[in-house]
């Protein structure tokens, strides 16, 4: 594995490869490393000729200063996950290499509604930080192929959406979330729960699981209620479980089992902000 820092190198070698007609693939990670993110680098490696994954904690979708202090850094780590897993090149950027000219500007992408649902209404001005990355990142990796997981289900959809807006040449490959053995959906930030909510935490996979299985037998905002109500008992602070259409994040009628469905769930565990979702049809 080559670890590279500085953009003008990585782009060298991208060069050098696409005149050997490689195909390229990446996976963006802010870090601290888990077995979801080496899913997607497995699926990267299955799918292109050169892996690419980048480390970087990107401060611009973070809307509180505190959340960006907290977020862990593992950085031996990582690299010695990634060399054992088989990744070819490893892009550690400092800030000022992804944003040259300063972070103020932020690619204008007609997002319709999707920025400003689920996620978008909590986390103010998180998905301008997520498009403005992910846009730079690809201008500088100039991949083929865009790996990412399905557990950050709207981010996906975002950058889709980004995707066919800025009209670019890459596939966007989505993989499955990877969980714990009790359900829990794999996060850096898991690390972080007390052992108390760590043990309840599986609770929320529970909670999609059984909206997916009364989905027809009781309407969409009877199952979203029973769902809040749920983790509220146990101690969560749910700010959203939401049954909303798969491609366009809206809300659907209350006895819609025709369209492409997915549930989507943020709570609190304490001072731990956990996030997941499940298609459901």
């Amino acid at each position: 594995m080559i670890i590279i820092r500085e953009v003008e190198l990585l782009q060298k070698i991208v060069l050098s490869q696409k005149r050997e007609q490689r195909q390229i693939g990446f996976v963006p990670t802010m870090g601290a490393l888990h077995a979801g993110h080496l899913s997607l680098l497995a699926l990267c490696k299955a799918h292109t000729d050169i892996s690419i994954c980048s480390i970087f904690v990107n401060p611009t979708q973070f809307n509180q200063a505190a959340d960006l202090e907290k977020y862990p850094r593992t950085p031996k780590e990582d690299q010695q996950a990634l060399s054992a897993a088989g990744c070819d090149l490893l892009f550690i950027p400092s800030e000022t290499e992804v944003y040259p000219q300063g972070s103020d500007h932020i690619p204008q992408v007609n997002l319709g509604k999707l920025d400003q649902v689920l996620e978008g209404a909590f986390r103010p001005g998180h998905f301008a930080g997520v498009v403005q990355v992910v846009s730079r990142l690809l201008d500088i990796t100039q991949t083929n192929k865009l790996f990412m997981g399905q557990k950050d289900y709207q981010q996906f959809a975002i950058v889709r959406r980004m995707i066919a807006e800025q009209r670019r040449e890459v596939d966007l490959m989505m993989g499955p979330t990877v969980r714990e053995a009790d359900g829990l959906a794999m996060s850096s930030r898991n690390v972080r729960l007390s052992p108390d909510f760590r043990l309840k935490a599986p609770l929320i996979y529970n909670c999609l699981q059984e909206a997916k299985a009364r989905l027809g037998e009781q309407s969409i905002s009877a199952i979203e209620t029973h769902a809040i109500d749920r983790l509220k008992a146990a101690g969560f602070k749910p700010e959203y479980f939401s049954i909303v259409h798969a491609h366009t994040l809206e809300s659907v009628a209350a006895d819609d089992t025709q369209s492409p469905l997915v549930a989507c769930v943020a709570a609190w565990a304490g001072d731990v902000r956990l996030i997941d979702n499940l298609l459901l049809n």
